[in-house]
């Protein structure tokens, strides 16, 4: 999960079986209940306590640095400028050096952080960040890997390369990913690299953070500060904005032979995955000149005709929100710009058969909260939240159509279907989690208790009415997945990250859409993980890619996420049957895996057809 602001629109760029040890038990629901990488880091460095070093069980090979090393800044009096730069620009540079650590960084230090941006807390634990690891073989894994996991399972991540020196949030951090290679005969493997953004790289090579933190450092009359510094470095050349600002660190698609990285604030990133199960960045990629502004973290790929369809909004500029769909070849076939009173926060939507089901919710952004010495995320409990329903094939937006949802903020939203009712009326269904209050992932709450309760939506598109009705009541529900093969039409079921103590997430409930009964398959005490992803027993197609839907049960299929066990300081994959929510395997990781964001599944035959470039 992510969202940022972005102030900058960027232009395009031109089987056979392993015996399981007898020792090992695999834990049932009954009985279970069930590496930072510093380079050239600043003065300052992260808590002892989560600098703990790894003890991978393999040894390391060699792979080459993020980048060429630099010289370690030992006198910040004295820094070390790009050669590019002439004298007046260094000078221009130092000045500008001096005025951060003289004026901006004592502001900042007067501030009293709430916990949503408060380092200590936002990267402490099983949230720090960790080192690179390159490709690991020969992991242990217990129990059976199912046929239908031949592939590779990623995850995203944010993962800070730098120690924060004032407000963090969780999301603010660089983009890590972390792959795990299940293959033939219980053969698995695990890597983790950072997705090479240009932000990234910029900083990694200046030894120092340059970028102002969308979320952990825009607040207030020291965030305008920050924004005003980045901007006069960028405008005397230290930094360049112009190839993207992002972070890459939330979201995953594969589409069309491509790896994409994605977060609110930038293009995607296109991710390679090596032949042995190593990581390497290509790019930013703007499919062809077809887009040219940030995509949010959850396009969509249409099981049936294999299209994407993507959302992008913008803070500053108008439209604030445009649709997009591509073909199966990439191309963009459609871009459809959406009035918005003001920007709001659209961090997911949902497709149906013939609709994008698109969220105008109470979570916007007012940049002249900044000049009160407030966030830019707010929650405006004056706003009507609505739902706009966009048909596929309208080429211009004239043919939305807004439904009211009063106190709904859905952060995710899990499928979408279209239906009848009795009385012939068009009615379409939107599952997602409502949160209460709807900006708690923003902004520090204590005296209201987080809920995040799993809800029906169901709007007539003849009346203009609608409801919402709790599924599940009294437990906390967050970042759903159904089988990708049955998006956007009726699905039985859901499967949910058990979001207690949030924002860890202690299990998984698989959820009966319809009777609201839930079964669930908990880590154990000191265990937690994250989203779930579901991967089909019988596949008629490639999950993310073109496959045609034939129907099926959506519970005959796995479910599989990292989990840590925070009491031994162990990282593995767990997978599960969905039809039993019973563990059937898990794979040992030689690494710390910290807890992220989305992920999804690539199978071989995807691999095969990935693009060279």
């Amino acid at each position: 999960m992510h969202a940022s602001l972005h102030f900058i629109t960027t232009p395009p760029q031109s089987s056979s079986t392993l015996k399981t040890p007898s020792k090992t038990h695999i834990p049932t629901t009954q009985n279970a209940a069930v590496c930072k990488i510093l380079i050239n880091p600043m003065r300052k460095t992260l808590p002892r306590e989560t600098q703990k070093p790894l003890k991978p069980p393999l040894p390391l090979p060699k792979t080459k640095p993020l980048v060429e090393p630099v010289p370690e800044i030992v006198d910040p009096t004295k820094p070390c400028y790009p050669s590019h730069l002439n004298p007046l620009q260094k000078l221009a540079a130092s000045v500008l050096d001096k005025l951060e650590a003289v004026v901006i960084e004592p502001l900042e230090k007067k501030q009293k952080l709430p916990k949503t941006i408060d380092p200590a807390v936002q990267i402490s634990g099983n949230f720090a960040p960790v080192r690179e690891c390159p490709v690991q073989h020969g992991l242990e894994v217990l129990g059976q890997i199912p046929d239908c996991l031949r592939g590779v399972y990623v995850r995203n991540g944010a993962n800070p390369m730098f120690t924060p020196s004032g407000g963090h949030h969780l999301f603010d951090g660089d983009g890590m990913i972390h792959a795990l290679t299940l293959g033939v005969g219980n053969k698995a493997s695990y890597s983790c690299r950072y997705t090479r953004t240009s932000r990234l790289k910029q900083e990694a090579m200046l030894g120092r953070p340059m970028f102002p933190k969308p979320i952990g450092e825009l607040h207030g009359h020291s965030g305008l500060a920050r924004l005003g510094l980045f901007l006069a470095r960028a405008a005397i050349g230290l930094v360049d904005c112009s190839q993207g600002t992002g972070v890459a660190n939330a979201g995953l698609v594969y589409f069309n032979g491509r790896l994409l990285a994605m977060s609110e604030d930038d293009l995607p990133y296109n991710v390679k995955i090596k032949g042995n199960g190593d990581l390497e960045t290509i790019g930013r990629f703007n499919f062809n000149g077809g887009l040219d502004r940030p995509m949010i973290a959850h396009p969509k790929v249409d099981p049936v005709t294999g299209e994407l369809h993507a959302l992008s909004y913008d803070v500053v500029n108008k439209p604030h929100l445009k649709y997009y769909k591509f073909d199966t070849c990439g191309r963009k076939s459609r871009e459809v710009g959406i009035t918005l009173e003001q920007p709001a926060m659209v961090h997911d939507f949902a497709i149906t058969e013939n609709h994008a089901v698109i969220p105008d919710q109470q979570v916007v952004f007012k940049l002249s909260e900044m000049m009160k010495g407030g966030s830019p995320v707010i929650y405006d409990p004056e706003k009507m939240s609505r739902f706009g329903i966009l048909p596929k094939n309208d080429e211009e937006g004239s043919g939305i159509q807004w439904i009211n949802v009063p106190d709904c903020f859905c952060f995710h939203l899990c499928n979408a279907w279209e239906e009848t009712s009795d009385s012939g009326d068009p009615i379409i269904v939107v599952i997602g989690s409502c949160m209460n209050p709807p900006d708690s992932v923003f902004n520090e709450h204590n005296t209201d208790p987080l809920r995040i309760e799993l809800s029906e939506i169901r709007m007539n598109m003849r009346s203009g009415e609608s409801s919402r009705r709790v599924i599940v009541s009294g437990l906390n529900l967050e970042v759903g997945v159904v089988n990708k093969q049955l998006l956007g039409q009726k699905t039985t079921y859901l499967y949910m990250a058990v979001a207690e103590p949030w924002p860890k997430c202690s299990g998984i409930a698989k959820v009966d859409v319809e009777t609201g009964s839930v079964t669930k398959y908990m880590y154990g005490t000191d265990r937690f993980g994250g989203e779930p992803f579901y991967v089909p027993k019988l596949r008629s197609g490639s999950v993310g890619n073109n496959g045609v839907v034939q129907g099926g049960d959506d519970d005959e299929g796995y479910l599989m996420g990292f989990v840590r066990d925070e009491r031994e300081e162990k990282s593995e994959m767990v997978i599960l049957d969905a039809s039993s929510m019973k563990q059937v395997g898990s794979v040992r990781l030689p690494a710390r895996v910290p807890y992220g964001f989305h992920g999804t599944f690539i199978s071989e035959q995807d691999l095969k057809e990935q693009a060279l470039s």
